[in-house]
């Protein structure tokens, strides 16, 4: 009977059984962003023209972490940018020095990746970069993730952390370019050690603003390309490669069973 009203396991709890932040808001200014359609729209943490400058919580960055029973994802709710870089690291540090097996979670930007790998090489073996790389389309990235490093940088980011020898991994949530993700995982797979997740965009409705008819063309496009259909052929030309993983998102369409516990990461 328990196991029919177990909670489904969904969004970080498919990777992580605790996440962890050190601040609030975004200055990447991401139109389709879960944090900011929780913490802005649905909750009123932070008012709408306060999302894109980051608020460093010196309690979060001042805690001593225990050891969590599982995998931990940080952030969760922000990226890590120069402006929260040193708080970003003092964090990782006390998660990392309680013994914590950690996942890094961002769209990151090359010479803050270079900083975390220097100041975290000695836990090197505990950590595990996942770095949010949608599409390579610049015109893409651009409209969606305005503020955001661009593919290229991206790219970068992820060449550095595996020469360091860290663990790589690869998110592909939301799937911006549901036309090109196949040659961009191509693209991808040298640089990556652990895993590439792909998923759809979530509450495409409730989340992004269709402010334009530019807008409304490219939310378009996006339920198109990440229609039943689509995802099928996709999982026909991917699903054959160990090293991919799909999100609960897709795991609906093509009936794959969804995670058994939070923080498997498979």
């Amino acid at each position: 009977m328990e196991d029919n009203f177990r909670k489904p396991v969904r969004g970080t709890a498919e990777w992580a059984v605790a996440t962890v932040d050190c601040g609030i808001g975004c200055p990447h200014g991401c139109r389709y962003c879960y944090a900011r359609a929780k913490l802005v729209d649905r909750l009123g943490l932070v008012a709408p023209a306060a999302w894109s400058t980051f608020r460093i919580d010196e309690e979060a960055v001042r805690r001593k972490h225990p050891l969590y029973p599982g995998q931990v994802m940080f952030p969760a709710h922000h990226d890590i940018v120069p402006e929260n870089l040193a708080a970003c690291c003092a964090v990782l540090s006390s998660l990392l020095a309680a013994g914590n097996r950690v996942l890094v979670v961002s769209k990151p930007h090359p010479d803050c990746i270079e900083t975390l790998c220097r100041e975290l090489w000695r836990f090197r073996e505990q950590l595990l970069f996942r770095f949010t790389i949608t599409a390579r389309d610049e015109r893409i990235l651009h409209l969606w993730e305005p503020r955001a490093p661009g593919y290229d940088e991206r790219r970068a980011a992820l060449a550095q952390a595996f020469g360091h020898g860290f663990a790589t991994s690869v998110s592909v949530e939301p799937m911006l370019d549901g036309g090109d993700v196949v040659a961009m995982v191509q693209d991808l797979l040298p640089l990556v050690s652990h895993s590439i997740w792909i998923g759809k965009m979530n509450r495409v409705g409730e989340r992004v603003s269709c402010d334009s008819p530019a807008m409304a063309r490219e939310i378009a496009r996006i339920e198109r390309q990440q229609d039943d259909a689509r995802i099928r052929e996709i999982y026909r030309q991917l699903g054959d490669l160990p090293i991919i993983r799909w999100k609960e998102s897709i795991k609906t369409v093509l009936g794959l069973a969804p995670a058994a516990a939070p923080g498997l990461d498979v």
